[in-house]
This record gives structure tokens, sequence and C-alpha cells, in this order.
């Protein structure tokens, strides 16, 4: 059974950077997708960035494009948003998934999800 586990999280003051991290193990890492996703107060869960298992591509909501940065390391089996110029509107829990998907941005995808670290940006 897979299990993710993330850190990072906190609150900061727009402008400001975090890294979020997510731990997976109990299976090969290097075969699933790993995504972020996050939810903030009354609203749905959405797609916030996601990386193909090893050696594959990336996708971004176009609301963090060129501000957050997603990755993988095979060596520690760890998944990583790199989160700059953050703004209030990023406030939200953040979930780390994994999966084998077809489509990176489609939550129901996934098969695994972390229990979400808290994000707050102040203004």
């Amino acid at each position: 059974q897979v299990r993710l586990v993330e850190s990072g999280g906190g609150t900061v003051q727009a402008g400001d950077s975090l890294r979020l991290s997510c731990g997976f193990s109990g299976r090969t890492f290097n075969n699933y997708a790993m995504g972020w996703f996050r939810q903030a107060p009354g609203q749905g869960r959405e797609f916030v960035a996601a990386v193909m298992w090893f050696g594959g591509g990336t996708n971004y909501a176009d609301s963090v494009k060129g501000r957050f940065t997603i990755s993988r390391g095979s060596a520690n089996n760890t998944a990583y948003l790199q989160m700059t110029n953050l703004k209030p509107e990023d406030t939200a829990v953040y979930y780390c998934a994994g999966g084998h998907v077809k489509h990176l941005n489609f939550r129901r995808e996934y098969d695994y999800w972390g229990q979400g670290t808290q994000v707050t940006v102040s203004s």
C-alpha cells in the first residue's frame, strides 16, 4: 500500500516562498505520477501541478504557472512543490497524490492521497 506524507506548510506573507515535500513509501516511486492539489475553505479540491513517472513531463494550473515548480527526487522517494511569489489566494490545504494516471490534472485518476498540509499566505 502506498503511503504519502506531506510536510513544509506554514504561514507566510505575500511574496514569500515555501517548499512542500511529499514522502512516498510502499511501492516503487518511479512507477507513479505525482500530483499536488489544493482545497481552500468552502471550495472543491483543485489541481495545482503534477509530474509523470520517472523522466516524464509536467503540467501546471494556469494560476501557478511561472511561480510554482514541481519536481521529484528518486534518491529519496520524495516529490516537491517549490512555491514562489505566494499570494493570499494560494491559501489552502495542499494535498499530495500518486497514481497511474493518463491525465495529470484529473483528480479522480489518482489512487493515493496524503493527509494534507496547510499553507496560509497573509497580505
